[in-house]
């Protein structure tokens, strides 16, 4: 069956009654009821049975059925028609001005056909349009013959340097998806993967260098390429110059609502990049910027990237000391349905730890009791690092809370389910790090003394704390105030300062 409530639930207030409108022009007959079906879809409160016994008194009927499909055609049509004035409005104009010159050319008036596919390549190229330029040069290319004025050594070396940055734009998708597919691989499925050498593989074989952006499209893959790198690696110190830099380039490029969607992407990617550097108020400028493209075009791309964007900036807002308002942004948001599982879960993660940071165990545990599905459930829904950060706040928080039996329960069953594949992508500190929680759990007393902390010190290899991952810092910060016995969000912020 169509997934209509899954489409359905993608239009906002706005999109919604001008579909109703579109309806209400398309029927001809006063018993139609598409109007009536769109509407109870949208209050999603009722099964499809329900609905079908709303509109024609019986449970199932051949009618309801048809009558879906011709609401889903209905939708598809409204969505393609809307597309055609607004968002390829560019795309349109530049065809129209094609057409009118192909048929000046037809009647030899020259002049008048070379001034339009002028103006055409004029906006192409202002948005790079590399397949809709191919066709402009094409065509001037064509008739360059019969038109003294053009030179044509010009326009094919124009034609052939446009092919290559169509080709580029090309080899950059194939190489995005084979990336986006490798990182699949790792966060959903475990498999263990040398990224870092697969990288370079790639690259190599689609003869790319990570050096100059063309479109949105092509400038957020070249990001977004550097970030799975940097996301495998947790080295995000290495891509910061990058991809501001990056962004620059694109800050000159005309801005069209048709890029909007990358420009979106490539904005949280760069807050990302900052916050993981612990540049917190830079990240927060970022994610304002977010939020003001998110509302243009009558706000269409604001679902797809609320979740993201709250969860940025709570992370931020609690790492900055601004802990009692992280909380508020994220209870709210979690208040609202959505469909976006893995943000979701994301949220409720973060939740957890700004509570547990906080000290407020009962809340936190509160949390934790949201999460009742399997850890393979997990996995496949938001990555088996999710699935490792949640099994240890567990473990924690069962330190915090003395509950011997569920910690040792949960102890010997992630160290048997994940040693194997921690080992292999060099993240044993992880189970160096949580010898050390039970052996604070066997002693509490014991635990808060000098050699405790050198033998800490020297169990782990670090990097400086200006590389340091900023997760693995505020784990680090949970031992650090079990030795100085402080407060464990002063401390996670101490840490955090001296980066």
């Amino acid at each position: 069956m169509i997934a209509l409530n899954s489409i359905v639930s993608t239009f906002n207030p706005d999109d919604q009654q001008k579909f109703i409108t579109y309806l209400q022009s398309k029927n001809k007959r006063r018993d139609t009821k598409n109007i009536q079906l769109f509407k109870f879809l949208i209050k999603e409160e009722l099964s499809s049975k329900d609905i079908c016994k709303q509109l024609y008194n019986v449970v199932q009927c051949n009618a309801y059925h048809a009558l879906r499909k011709r609401l889903f055609q209905s939708i598809i049509d409204f969505i393609a028609n809307n597309n055609l004035e607004d968002e390829n409005s560019i795309d349109m104009q530049i065809i129209k001005y094609i057409l009118a010159s192909r048929t000046f050319l037809l009647q030899k008036n020259y002049d008048v056909a070379y001034k339009i596919l002028d103006k055409a390549e004029k906006l192409a190229d202002e948005n790079s349009l590399f397949p809709i330029l191919n066709e402009i040069y094409h065509t001037k290319i064509q008739y360059a013959p019969y038109y003294p004025k053009i030179e044509l050594k010009d326009l094919i070396n124009k034609q052939q340097e446009n092919q290559k940055k169509h080709q580029l734009e090309d080899q950059l998708n194939i190489v995005y998806a084979k990336l986006t597919s490798l990182l699949n691989a790792i966060s959903y499925k475990g498999e263990i993967i040398d990224f870092e050498s697969e990288l370079q593989i790639i690259l190599n074989a689609h003869n790319i260098e990570l050096q100059d952006s063309l479109s949105f499209k092509s400038l957020y893959q070249i990001l977004a390429i550097a970030n799975i790198s940097a996301l495998i690696t947790t080295k995000y110190y290495q891509i910061e110059n990058f991809v501001l830099k990056s962004y620059s380039i694109l800050k000159q490029k005309k801005e069209t609502e048709k890029q909007l969607f990358y420009q979106i992407q490539i904005v949280y990617l760069i807050a990302n990049t900052l916050f993981r550097n612990k540049r917190f108020e830079k990240s927060l400028n970022y994610i304002q910027e977010m939020q003001e493209l998110m509302l243009l075009k009558k706000g269409i791309y604001l679902k797809d990237f609320i979740l993201k964007k709250t969860l940025l900036e709570a992370l931020n807002l609690n790492y900055n000391n601004q802990q009692q308002k992280a909380i508020d942004l994220i209870e709210i948001a979690i208040s609202n349905k959505h469909r976006d599982i893995e943000a979701l879960l994301d949220l409720h993660l973060s939740l957890l730890m700004f509570y547990f940071q906080k000290e407020d165990f009962t809340v936190a545990k509160s949390v934790l009791s949201k999460f009742y599905h399997t850890d393979q459930w997990y996995i496949e829904k938001a990555g088996i690092d999710w699935v490792i950060k949640k099994n240890v706040a567990e473990i924690l928080l069962y330190i915090e809370i003395r509950e011997e039996d569920l910690l040792y329960s949960r102890l010997k069953s992630f160290r048997r389910r994940y040693k194997k594949y921690l080992t292999e992508i060099k993240q044993t500190r992880i189970f160096t790090f949580l010898n050390f929680a039970e052996q604070y759990y066997k002693n509490p007393e014991g635990f808060s003394t000098d050699i405790t902390r050198n033998k800490i010190e020297n169990a782990f290899t670090w990097t400086t704390v200006h590389k340091e991952d900023i997760f693995v810092m505020s784990s680090y910060a949970w031992l650090k105030s079990k030795i100085d016995k402080s407060k464990l969000y002063s401390t996670t912020l101490e840490l955090i300062k001296k980066a």
